[in-house]
């Protein structure tokens, strides 16, 4: 039988339902007319949320292994992470037990001390706390008002700290407020005390940069970026070794005998809220003289025996 005789086409049982083509354009234009229709009547949107409802437990479901890991796997991460800590607070308070022990030690032998060469006992400035309110309107100074005055006991000249460091000084008195004028500001001088040193200057405000200054330091005096600068207690208002700023600056100039030193307050002078305000050392007074203040003598009878 000739090759060319043969019939190539797919027998009838295979030729079956529309053409290929015919699929497409059917398809196409079914296509067409759901996008047009849902543009227009928004018909997809109740099948969108059924299915969805539908589907959402399998999603649900299937998220779950992966969250599950990643919870272990952050709880594992957060119990390391808290193994560490505890250790650490651990030496930490290893060491802060052994610094105690230490300073009781110091405590005593400095009573001791004092007790053997006759002098003061240094008195514990009591405090009150109090909130910063406002800040004074005044552009040519730095001062915030508190919502405590006389009233609560706040004295004029009392020292102002907040958690970190001196903030500044009370200046004025109001029966329910008080005025602080801050460490910056140039009305305002502390006496400081380098600890490293033990050399001992005052610092004086300035609003203009935000910073303290110390003046008249010769240009070779030993004091280096960084140093922290507290408060020395010579001038009977500051308990001594209160932190007040860090030095941040010094220029050294050949044809001045003076340094220009720069310091950066330790305290949050701007974003202060709550402080104490303590009480003033020269208006405390010592245990000792209250101990030896003289009795006043009882009047004696008439016609008595002296």
């Amino acid at each position: 039988m000739p090759l060319g005789t043969l019939d190539r086409s797919p027998p009838p049982f295979f030729k079956q339902g529309p053409s290929a083509l015919s699929k497409l354009v059917f398809f196409s234009a079914l296509a067409v007319f759901m996008m047009v229709a849902d543009a227009r009547l928004g018909l997809s949107g109740p099948a969108r949320s059924a299915l969805a409802s539908v589907l959402y437990p399998l999603q649900w479901l299937s998220l779950q292994p992966g969250r599950a890991g990643q919870a272990l796997g952050d709880h594992l991460a957060n119990l390391e992470q808290a193994q560490k800590e505890a250790q650490t607070a651990r030496q930490e308070l290893t060491r802060q037990l052994l610094r105690a022990g230490q300073v009781e030690q110091l405590s005593l032998e400095n009573r001791q001390l004092r007790q053997l060469l006759e002098l003061r006992e240094q008195l514990a400035p009591s405090s009150r706390a109090a909130e910063i309110v406002y800040e004074a309107a005044d552009p040519y100074s730095r001062k915030v008002v508190l919502n405590k005055g006389a009233l609560a006991g706040i004295e004029r000249g009392s020292p102002v700290i907040d958690a970190n460091a001196v903030i500044g000084q009370v200046t004025r008195v109001h029966p329910l407020s008080s005025e602080v004028t801050l460490v910056i500001d140039r009305e305002l001088s502390i006496p400081v005390l380098n600890p490293r040193t033990g050399v001992r200057s005052v610092a004086y405000g300035e609003p203009a940069l935000g910073v303290l200054e110390l003046r008249f330091m010769a240009s070779n005096a030993d004091i280096q970026v960084g140093d922290l600068l507290t408060t020395s207690g010579v001038d009977g208002v500051y308990p001594p070794g209160l932190p007040v700023a860090r030095v941040s600056h010094i220029e050294r100039r050949a044809e001045s005998t003076f340094a220009r030193i720069h310091c950066e307050p330790v305290a949050q002078v701007a974003a202060a809220r709550h402080v104490l305000v303590l009480t003033p050392l020269q208006t405390q007074r010592p245990p000792e003289a209250a101990a030896k203040a003289p009795e006043k003598a009882a009047p004696r009878a008439k016609g008595g025996r002296p």
